[in-house]
Order: structure tokens, then sequence, then C-alpha cells
């Protein structure tokens, strides 16, 4: 498949939200972290941000749900127009039942793997997923550096989705940048969040762009 960028709110300015999300035109996503400051130390926005946003721009949203029971919230955030919901499977109680359901309301679902979290005991479960999140920093915080210690993880699962000639999306998330998306590309990522890189940059769009171009270089898709 080919590239996707996903920039990251978390590192936009939350008082002028509907500007920002116009400054990334050419997104393929907006990712919208969702924290509870209890899944994660930090709190960030809901459902009703969510609503909103899903009114200000065309760009589809991507939910990436860093909270305790997301089995019991997530449906709410489809329903709030989120087009992308990821819960993490360490606070999932029936993931698989949660990750039907988000399909079942017409959403695309995903399942997140924090750092420590290793792939393979939910090898069996790949297929019930539109994407996987590889977390490349640990969950709760934009700006942190990437963790280069992902890599083999990333590589591990790449094969795994190919072992099984599946339709999944691998999504990374965690100190994404122009030093680094091109080994998160390499080693077999296709979908990039992507906060300070973009949002932390003089023309936001362009930035988007240039990851693009790099990934897809550095990946062999276009």
């Amino acid at each position: 498949m080919s590239v996707q960028i996903s920039p990251s709110i978390l590192s936009a300015d939350f008082a002028r939200l509907a500007d920002e999300a116009a400054a990334v035109e050419g997104a393929d996503w907006l990712h919208v972290d969702v924290m509870d400051n209890h899944f994660v130390p930090n709190l960030t926005l809901g459902v009703p941000v969510v609503e909103a946003l899903h009114k200000a721009t065309g760009i589809p949203l991507d939910c990436h749900l860093m909270i305790e029971q997301p089995d019991r919230w997530a449906p709410a955030f489809v329903e709030a127009g989120a087009g992308s919901v990821t819960f993490h499977v360490e606070a999932a109680q029936a993931p698989v039942r949660l990750a039907r359901e988000i399909r079942a309301k017409g959403a695309r679902a995903s399942m997140a793997l924090r750092p420590a979290t290793p792939i393979e005991p939910y090898e069996d479960l790949l297929g019930e997923l539109d994407m996987l999140l590889i977390m490349t920093v640990e969950p709760g915080f934009g700006g942190q550096a990437f963790l280069d210690v992902m890599l083999p993880k990333i590589r591990r699962t790449r094969a795994l989705i190919d072992k099984y000639g599946l339709d999944l999306w691998l999504q990374v998330d965690g100190g994404v940048s122009a030093e680094t998306i091109e080994r998160c590309a390499e080693a077999g990522a296709d979908v990039f969040v992507a906060g300070s890189a973009v949002y932390g940059s003089d023309d936001p769009a362009a930035a988007v762009r240039s990851l693009r171009e790099q990934a897809a270089a550095a990946g062999g898709r276009r």
C-alpha cells in the first residue's frame, strides 16, 4: 500500500484546532491522541472535541485511545466521527469483540502495543484488525525521542502481516521525524504519526509532503 502520514494534533495549538487541521492539507489522517490520566500520565481531550473536529475538517480522524476501559468508550468515538479508532491491547478486556464492534459501527479498527508489549502473543488477532500500531515511545507525551529498539519489532510485525497475506496497515507513533521515518519505512511501516516534526515546522503541509516522500523512497512504496 502507499505511504500515509497522520499529523498528531497533540503537538498543535489546542486553542486553534480548526486552523491547525487546515494547516496540514494533504495529510491522509489527523491523529487525535485521547488520554485519560490513568492509562497514561496525561490528560488531553475527549468525544466533544472529536465531534467538533469532525465538523471542522475534511481530513479523516484517526483516534488513538490511551485510556482505561476502551471496550466501554471506543464506540462513542466512532459515533463522534472518527474514521479509525485505536485501542491499546494492554487495556482492552475483549480485543476481538471490541475490534468487531468498531468495524460494525463503520470505522477502521486498530490495536496498539506499548514498547514492552511483544507482537507474537497477538498473532491470531491480526486478521480482526485494519491497522496495528507499534508505539516507538512510551505513550503519554509528545516530543519524545524515537526508540530504535522498536525497529526489530516493526520488522517482525511486517513479517507476520506478509506471512498471512493480510490487508493490514502498520502504523508507527512516537519520535517520527525526517531523521527517523526512513528507518521505520525500511522496517516495514506504512502509516506514520508525526507531531512536532509537522507542527513544529514553519510549513506543516510541506513537512507532510517531505515526510511522505522520504518514507516512500525508503520503503519502496508510493
